[in-house]
């Protein structure tokens, strides 16, 4: 028997990928599912990618390998977005590096700059992939509280108590998932400064600016700040193109050339048609920004319409696109969201799939239309 890697060891599967195969079993089975679990916006992209990345089907070059760097014109496409959306100013040509998705980012940067036992801040409750990947590269996760005492940013003057010696890499994310917590410039400031006392490359994941949050914002504004820190964006979310895998990396020349280097090595580029759809997708005028918001805005209303209807509590000032809800005092994430699976067919995810400090907690998504949200609220009442 061939025995696999050490590593898979260190990781279990993936909660959606386990979670959905049970949710699929129920619905084969005649189950009304609803599934509010995952953010997969279901709405469509910008017209004009779509026929772009039709169009481009035609061209000479669409089925060639494609540059490891992306197209010149999708660099330019995105810092002209970072520009315009961040007032942030980087070069095209070795400030910007395009990705597969913000996951495999995760990935790139990790093993780039981790060695084995170097060790890795992880937020709790926090994406949890950033630990899983840190696991996989035998680096070592060391998990700071995140907090609704302390609005679910981190506490400087605690992580300024652990020992930081060996820490190589610290992940933030902001705007939050889950939570929807939003990171003043203020703190971003404390975080860009705690990251150049203790030499430990800060990492922002960003791909919810642009969600119901009337204040989108770069952690490269913060003065300074590309002196130690990297921001990864994505298009998934802002512009409904999950699927389409388009992801973004910013920052300082020399590591971007690292991630580079380990980036070459495990894809063969971005299909031409994929890239040309994001360029178009970059373009967008802040109309697309105001349409998308009103659809989410009034699934939000119904979502906290649902929440409440489970007697749970929320931040109405939270942004992205879920609901972070409190259950009652005493009830458990897990059971609740098994129980409300069993009695009433709707799936949403325990916070606890997040971190210790998601007990307590349960994640509605905003990626279903307004019927369907409607139609759980009534199953429930």
């Amino acid at each position: 028997m061939i025995e696999v890697a050490k590593r898979l060891q260190t990781v279990e599967e993936y909660y959606f990928s386990k979670k959905l195969r049970e949710v699929n079993v129920l619905m084969a089975s005649g189950k009304p599912i609803i599934n509010l679990g995952i953010g997969s916006p279901d709405l469509a992209p910008p017209t004009k990618v779509i026929s772009t990345l039709v169009e481009s089907l035609s061209h000479s070059n669409a089925h060639k390998y494609q540059s490891y760097q992306g197209l010149p014109e999708l660099r330019e496409a995105m810092v002209s977005f970072y520009r315009d959306q961040f007032n942030v100013y980087l070069s095209p040509t070795t400030e910007v590096l395009p990705l597969m998705g913000s996951k495999e980012g995760i990935m790139h940067i990790s093993m780039a700059f981790l060695n084995e036992g170097d060790e890795v801040l992880i937020p709790n409750p926090g994406y949890p992939t950033y630990a899983s990947v840190t696991k996989l590269v035998e680096a070592v996760p060391v998990f700071y509280d995140l907090t609704e005492e302390n609005g679910w940013v981190p506490d400087i003057e605690k992580l300024e108590e652990r020992d930081l010696s060996k820490v190589k890499i610290m992940w933030i994310n902001y705007p939050n998932m889950p939570t929807g917590a939003v990171a003043s410039e203020a703190v971003l400031i404390r975080l860009v400064a705690f990251a150049k006392r203790h030499n430990i490359l800060l990492v922002n994941d960003n791909p919810y600016s642009f969600i119901l949050n009337e204040n989108p914002r770069s952690i490269l504004e913060i003065p300074g700040a590309k002196e130690v820190c990297l921001e990864m964006n994505s298009i998934s979310k802002t512009f409904n193109m999950a699927g389409w895998r388009v992801g973004m990396l910013m920052g300082n020349s020399e590591r971007l050339s690292h991630v580079l280097k380990v980036k070459s090595n495990m894809d063969s580029g971005m299909f031409y048609g994929i890239q040309k759809g994001a360029i178009e997708a970059l373009k967008c005028s802040k109309m697309w920004y105001v349409s998308l918001n009103d659809v989410y805005k009034e699934r939000r209303e119904l979502m906290w319409k649902l929440a409440e209807a489970l007697n749970c509590t929320f931040d109405r000032k939270a942004v992205g696109m879920f609901v972070w809800a409190r259950l009652p005092e005493g009830v458990k994430s897990e059971a609740f969201i098994d129980l409300l699976l069993k009695e009433n067919h709707i799936f949403i995810p325990p916070g606890t799939i997040f971190g210790s400090n998601g007990e307590g907690y349960v994640r509605f998504s905003l990626c279903s239309p307004t019927d369907v949200i409607e139609e759980a609220i009534a199953r429930v009442k």
